[in-house]
Parts: structure tokens; sequence; C-alpha cells
């Protein structure tokens, strides 16, 4: 019997070794076959006699990009993304390129975003629209988002069975209170500002009235923008667009059905057709008469890298630092604003001598203060040793995030930017009644008040509940004076228009919480000015991330530039997806003091 047990354990080692050979053995010959063809082939380049420049978004659009577990490359669970500042210099460098002729926008594979990084990357269309040169877009169907960025073109086309869905702004959130309190897990909550919302749906089960007057007053500004960008871009009337969203169900019946003669009735499309149909439309407008069925194009990402390689490399450099996802303490990967990480990001630049100015661009709802407060020290270092920091606002500056922004010395916001919620709160979360509820209990000795206070195990004391109060209220009144040192205000004005409340980009100009209404190019352009530079190179310093992951992600992701691809979710999913989220994030809350500067305040 020993002898086969030891004659098994043996066969399942020389599997498992030599599975593990074979696999590296595997990778080896992978790295080595990508390093031939990379030396091998020239790289991609414009088609002769004038091309399309394709704009196919794909996924998720975002300002970097994540690397989850390496375990999801092989789960097929990494999730599809798109770099927006690469769209935009690929659309800003294709502009004055007299090879591309015109730029064809198919919108079916985006996902979401924020409006802000819509409202930017449909700006910079707008802008290649002032060369001359056409614009053609299609959806086999049209959400909101996505034909926001597709209104912008010159002729805006749509499947002969598709629609155009537009349903207005909505916020609604899952309250788990209810569920809390079936399972007996209390939750106690210390905050300042009646509008600092993001505990409330683990300690009640509605929205606030603060949150949902706040709430409604936002959303209706972002939908003006939408409603009068999409109006006038399709010589509309604001009143004509609202009949369409608010009778929807009434056209809808008077169609038959029929949604796409419907948008096209109702102004919001151009032409109905066919995939080959609008292969056709578009070789008619590049002047290719050729019988093949693809036209003259080259993707945004492969005219991208065919653009960088053409130029010449400049010792001047203004270094951009993307600061997005949550802020958590300690270090972190892409995707997570590690307050350790990030601050070396930031202080590297500013040892580089080649780097004479930063921007920092933030898509970020916040997370720890003290994290938040260390890379906003570092950044005042940075302006201190004679650099400038400037801020790019993204969809998304909101508690940290704006945190961070007090750091610089000039800051840039998208309109729809959602940013403020200048508050503070803490959360503890209590165990000890579902524990008696199993016959388990926690007994022990402390040598003082505080030693083990702080066990979700066991109830919170009172005295340390009050003490958790006062270092939340002392994390405000920090937060207002950098605030009001940082824009000039006093501490009492920089209160009346905070507590929590969440202000867009166009609102926080005019209350003085954000210098100018601007984009990424913008904040590169006041950077450079105030570095007096008048050529420069734009950097993207990034986290160190491991070879083996980066070739992980090269090896099993795909590229869906050439492959027509749609965002379709089913409703299960979509409600899996927010569950996990909302659970998921709170594994990354280690702020050492349990102090938090984190905003509720994402917008589908």
């Amino acid at each position: 019997m020993f002898r086969f047990v030891f004659r098994l354990l043996r066969f399942i080692w020389s599997f498992v070794d030599g599975t593990r050979r074979i696999a590296t053995n595997l990778i080896l010959l992978a790295i080595i076959v990508a390093v031939i063809v990379a030396i091998a082939h020239p790289g991609p380049s414009v088609p002769e006699g004038g091309a399309a420049l394709l704009v196919r978004p794909s996924g998720t659009l975002v300002e970097q990009a994540n690397f989850d577990s390496s375990l999801n490359f092989f789960s097929g669970g990494q999730q599809k993304e798109t770099v927006l500042p690469d769209l935009l210099e690929a659309i800003h460098a294709a502009r004055n390129d007299e090879r591309i002729k015109l730029l064809v926008l198919e919108t079916d594979g985006m996902d979401v975003g924020g409006l802000a990084k819509f409202g930017e990357l449909r700006a910079a269309i707008a802008n290649f629209k002032t060369s001359g040169k056409l614009v053609l877009a299609r959806g086999e169907r049209f959400s909101q988002s996505q034909y926001y960025l597709a209104s912008v073109a010159d002729e805006v086309h749509l499947a002969p069975d598709g629609f155009v869905l537009l349903q207005g702004l909505a916020r609604f959130t899952t309250y788990f209170r209810g569920a809390l309190d079936k399972l007996g897990i209390k939750v106690h909550l210390f905050r300042v500002g009646e509008y600092k919302s993001f505990a409330e749906p683990f300690t009640r089960n509605d929205m606030s009235e603060e949150d949902r007057e706040a709430s409604r007053t936002l959303l209706t500004g972002l939908w003006n923008r939408i409603r009068d960008e999409i109006s006038a871009a399709r010589k509309l009337t604001p009143e004509q667009f609202d009949h369409y969203v608010l009778n929807y169900l009434d056209m809808h019946k008077a169609a038959k059905g029929n949604n796409a003669e419907l948008a096209q009735a109702a102004g919001l499309i151009d032409h109905i057709s066919t995939r080959d149909q609008w292969q056709a439309r578009i070789k008619e407008r590049l002047g290719n008469d050729s019988t093949e069925n693809d036209f003259r194009h080259i993707n945004a990402h492969a005219y991208l890298t065919a653009v960088r390689r053409a130029r010449t490399e400049n010792p001047n450099k203004i270094a951009v630092l993307v600061a997005q996802g949550s802020i958590v303490d300690g270090e972190q990967p892409p995707g997570a604003v590690g307050g350790d990480s990030f601050a070396r990001l930031i202080r590297e630049a500013r040892e580089n001598k080649q780097v004479k100015a930063l921007v920092i661009r933030i898509d970020s709802p916040g997370g720890s203060a003290w994290a938040s407060e260390i890379i906003r020290r570092e950044l005042e270092i940075t302006r201190q040793a004679g650099k400038p920091v400037v801020a790019s606002m993204s969809s998304l500056a909101a508690s940290g995030g704006y945190w961070i922004a007090a750091g610089t010395e000039e800051i840039f916001a998208d309109p729809s930017t959602l940013t403020g919620s200048i508050g503070v709160f803490g959360m503890f979360p209590e165990f000890s009644e579902p524990l008696g509820t199993l016959g388990l209990s926690v007994d022990g000795v402390a040598t003082a008040p505080l030693a083990g206070a702080l066990d979700p195990l066991r109830p919170l004391d009172p005295a340390v509940a009050e003490a958790l109060q006062l270092d939340v209220e002392h994390t405000y009144r920090r937060f207002l004076e950098i605030v009001a040192g940082a824009r000039k205000m006093e501490p009492e004005a920089v209160d009346k228009i905070a507590r929590g409340r969440v202000w867009s980009g166009r609102e926080a100009v005019d209350l003085g919480l954000v210098d100018y209404v601007g984009g990424l190019d913008a904040a590169l352009v006041s950077a450079a000015s105030r570095a007096r530079l008048k050529n420069y190179t734009v950097i993207w310093p990034t986290q160190n991330v491991p070879f083996m992951r980066l070739l992980l992600r090269q090896l099993f992701s795909t590229d869906d530039s050439e492959t027509l691809a749609t965002a379709v979710s089913s409703p299960v999913s979509d409600i899996v997806r927010r569950l996990s989220a909302d659970f998921r994030s709170l594994a990354f809350w280690n702020d050492p003091r349990h102090i938090y500067t984190h905003c509720l305040c994402e917008i589908p």
C-alpha cells in the first residue's frame, strides 16, 4: 500500500513538474516570437492615396489601462478598455495630417466612461472638423452615451433595425441597512457634512433629503448640457429634443415600432444604412472606387503608433501623472491611487531634470484622507522646488480627488466633471450581535482603554466613538484649511460650499473651486506656459508593472479595433456587477485612522 501511494505521489509530481516546464517553455517561445515579429515588422503605416482614421472605442473609456489579477487573463475577466488620452492624441495629430481624409466613428463597442470623458472626446472630434475634413458616424444601435458622442458627426447613420435610446440621467443607489439589520451587523458612522452621502447606503434604507436635493440639481445641470449640445449639433431646438425624450412611447406607437425611422423623422440621424451601404458611403466620401469590401483606413491605435515613431525626441518634457481610481494607503498598481506609490511617481518626476512641469490628471472619487494628504504634500514640495504643477480633472475629481487637486497651482475641469464633495466621514462595522447569535463571544483583558477597542467582533465603546467623531471633525477642519489656502478663500467661505456637496465643473468655476473650464490639452498648454516651454514632449509615467503581467496582457488580450463589437450586457450581469463593485471597493479601505474623503457620486 505504501509503495502504491509513493508511486502515485511521484506520478502527480512528475505531471505537475512537466506541466510547469511546458508552460515555461511556451511562454519563452512566445517571447522569442514576439521579439522576432517586433524586429521584422516595420510597424503600421497610413495607406497610400489617403485614408480614413477609424475610431472604434471598445469597452470602458479610461484615463489609464488597469491591471487586474493575472488569473483574469486566462478566465476572460480582463475588462475591455480604451485609453482616452490615446484617442485624443491620435485625433489631434490626424487633424493636420494630409494623409487622413476623414474620420470614421463607430460606437457599438463603447460601454461606460463618464460624461466628462465623452465630452472631451466629442470636443476633440469637433476640433477635427474645423480642418474641413468630414466625420462620419454609425451605430447598430445608440445608447445615450454613444449617441451623445456620435451626434457631433457630419453624418450619423443607424442600422435599419436600430434605435436611439435617450433616457435622461438618473442616480439610484442600493441601500443595505435592512439586510444589515437582519444580520445584526451595526455600522457606526462618523461624518461632517450633511451632503456627505457615501456611507448612507450602509446606514439608511433610502436617500436622504439632502442627497436627493443635491443629486436632482446636479443631474439637471448635466442633462441640460447633453440636450443643448446634441440640439446644436443636429440643428434642433431644445423643445424638439425634449419632445423626443418625454413623448417617446407615443412616438413609438405612431411609428409602429420602427425605431430607426422614428429617429430619422425626429432629426437625430441622417441615414438608415446596412453595413455594406455604410462601407460604400465611406468609399464614396474617400473617392475610393475599389471593389474591395473594406475602405482604406487605419485604426486610431495603429495611427498613434506610426505618429509617435516618426517624432523626434525633445529633452524638454511635461509629465502627466494619472490618478485614476480610489485613493488608498500604501503601494497600488495602475487603476488605483496608492498614497506611497503615487507620491513616489511625483518625486521621481520632480527629480528628473528633463521634466519641466507636471500635469496631474485626476479621475477619482477619493478615498483615504491619509493617502490624499501624502500625495498633496508631495505636489506642494514639487511646486516649492520650482516645477509648475497643474491639475486636469476628468469625469470625477471629488473628495480625496479634490484634496489632491488642492496641491496644484491651477485647476482645469470639464463642464461635466463631478468635483467638490469636500467632506469627511469615518465608518466602523460591528459584528458582535451576529456572533452572539451563533453562540460565540469575545472576552479578554487590556492594559489601556484603547487596547482592542477597534475590534469589529466587540461592541464599540461610546468613548471610542466620541474620539472617532472628534478625529473626523478635525480632518474636516484640516480639509477646509487646505482648500482655503489653495484657493485664497476664508475657511468659513469654503465651508458654505463644502459640507460634502458635489458640484459640476462649470459650477465649481463659478464657486472658485476650479480656475478654468478646459480639458487635458488646456492643462498642458498652461503647464508649458508656466515652465516657459515652446516645444516639449508629453510623457506618461506609471507605476512599475511586473514584466510577466505585461506579457500576459499582451498575449491574452485582443485588439477589437478591426472587429465590429457591440457593448451589450444582460440585466442579471448588470445587477451582479453593481453589487460586487459596491462591496469590492470596501476591500481597499485601509486608511490607518479609518477616516475617508470618498464621494458616492458616479453617474452611469
